[in-house]
């Protein structure tokens, strides 16, 4: 009977390895498609801001829900935005429900005495939440073309007139920014994340686009054409993550998407951990959500090729490799008991280089992001392997929520929209204590991480006591992961 257990461990280990190293295989084609794309010069055609009857109508979104400490920041940065007064119409998409709604709605009288074209728009109700909000702005927005951001960007003066040109070509949807990060120093939390971000908005986006392949509209700091949003159907709210529904469904119709790497359009990243999993959740439900809903349409399309149809699938299930990552972590520990007890079967466990190899294709595909960021040098790769070890063992912290996530999302577990709480934490600096938006709730799944740490000490200790080190390391930074996960957790709440 433990044999047959053994067996049955070793083979969804194996399973979880194995599609975690073909995922990193897929990492790698973009990582090529990413340097060819730095030698190739692509010629985008673009509307002639000189001739005044080129310059086309654009509205502004704005989607708000209770930012009372970044709103005033928010609205002063966008009604600095240059272009022309008589072509742009901002839209404040204002689903608050306390006391900003009335900060609101006194500095868009203040702007639009000042003859800016800035409308007020509130709901009773949150239908559909942030899809919601966009959607039944839409509905009068004036503008063909619609930028969308959210309360925690910032987007420099020339913003718009480096975007909008990109929409000569008619068959051109979507044009998308690069994130900035404006806290990204603040903290070990805002480093890691940053570093994540930054590889998705340069290797993953562009390694995509410049291959015509599906990418996906960011939820912010992008601009679409509105006749493209109603011909995809427009905004549905039936997953977490809209941005990425819609993108899809554009996408399968055609539409093109234009990625612009070198326009960065900086934000801030969630400074406290409570705030980064609130987000991470929603992310990683909502991509589960859209891998269900969407990924037998990629399969039966026709309008997209195979190659396309392979990438845009692994996109889709780019959250469920944290329920991958978990799996191989949680039977990694008894696996050290399998191995040494039944030593018959000893030569089966060479499949864990299968692991080590992936972790070097993440390495070498994560310097090249950091090197275009960061810089080069010898001084900046000491720094990037302390940053790429202290992300990969954190990102394995946040992989027992985050497989919930995408379970509840594979399982169609519907859940509220829950938005990340936004802090001016550069401004506000100690202040952000007071954030009455912080959730104070110590989570189940927080219980169940501190449970997790004591399972890799338990792990590590197991590796000594059978004189068996091949998972110590492996061990360590899940150790160090978890720990720092559940220890950050209670701090803040």
């Amino acid at each position: 009977m433990i044999l047959v257990l053994s067996y049955i461990v070793l083979f969804i280990y194996t399973i979880a390895i194995l599609l975690i190293f073909f995922y990193s295989l897929a990492q790698l084609n973009l990582l090529l498609n990413y340097i060819k794309s730095k030698k190739t010069i692509q010629f985008i055609e673009k509307f002639n801001f000189l001739n005044a009857n080129e310059i086309p109508l654009v509205t502004i979104q704005l989607p708000i829900y209770n930012e009372k400490y970044v709103i005033e920041r928010l609205l002063q940065n966008i009604v600095l935005l240059d272009y022309p007064k008589d072509k742009l119409e901002i839209q404040v998409l204002d689903d608050s429900t306390d006391e900003s709604v009335i900060l609101i709605r006194i500095l868009i009288a203040k702007y639009a005495s000042q003859g800016i074209d800035i409308k007020h728009i509130t709901r009773q109700i949150r239908t559909g939440f942030k899809a919601g909000a966009l959607k039944e702005g839409l509905e009068t927005a004036k503008g063909e073309f619609i930028a969308i951001f959210d309360a925690d960007f910032m987007p420099d003066k020339d913003w718009l007139l480096k975007t909008i040109p990109n929409f000569k070509n008619t068959k051109v949807g979507v044009v998308q920014t690069r994130w900035g990060h404006l806290n990204r120093n603040y903290s070990i939390l805002t480093k890691i994340q940053a570093f994540a971000l930054d590889a998705h908005f340069t290797l993953e986006q562009t390694g995509r686009n410049s291959k015509q392949h599906c990418i996906n509209f960011n939820g912010t700091a992008g601009v679409w054409r509105k006749s493209c949003i109603i011909d995809a159907g427009n905004w549905e709210s039936d997953t977490l993550t809209e941005d990425l529904d819609l993108s899809y469904r554009a996408q399968l119709k055609n539409w093109k998407f234009i990625y612009l790497e070198d326009v960065e359009t900086p934000a801030e990243l969630p400074a406290i951990i409570s705030a980064a999993r609130s987000q991470q959740f929603r992310w990683n439900k909502g991509g589960a959500e859209n891998f269900v809903k969407m990924a037998s349409k990629v399969i039966a399309s026709t309008t997209i090729t195979r190659k396309t149809k392979f990438h845009g699938l692994l996109h889709l299930l780019n959250s469920s490799m944290f329920l991958c990552i978990f799996t191989m972590a949680v039977l990694s520990v008894p696996m050290l008991f399998v191995k040494n007890y039944f030593s018959h079967i000893g030569w089966y466990f060479d499949i864990m280089i299968f692991f080590i190899v992936t972790s070097i294709i993440f390495f070498t595909c994560y310097w090249f992001t950091y090197k275009n960021i960061q810089g080069g040098g010898f001084k900046n790769f000491i720094n990037y392997i302390g940053m790429f070890f202290t992300f990969y063992a954190i990102a394995m912290g946040f992989s027992f929520q985050n497989s919930i996530a995408v379970l509840e999302g594979l399982l169609g577990k519907k859940s509220e929209f829950i938005r990340t709480p936004k802090f001016n934490i550069e401004a506000l600096k100690e202040k952000w204590k007071e954030n009455i938006y912080i959730s104070r709730k110590i989570s189940k799944n927080t219980i169940i991480e501190g449970f997790l740490v004591l399972y890799f000490l338990f792990g590590l200790f197991s590796g000594f006591k059978l004189n068996d080190f091949a998972l110590f390391p492996f061990h360590l930074m899940l150790f160090f992961g978890f720990s720092y996960v559940f220890v950050q957790s209670l701090k803040t709440n």
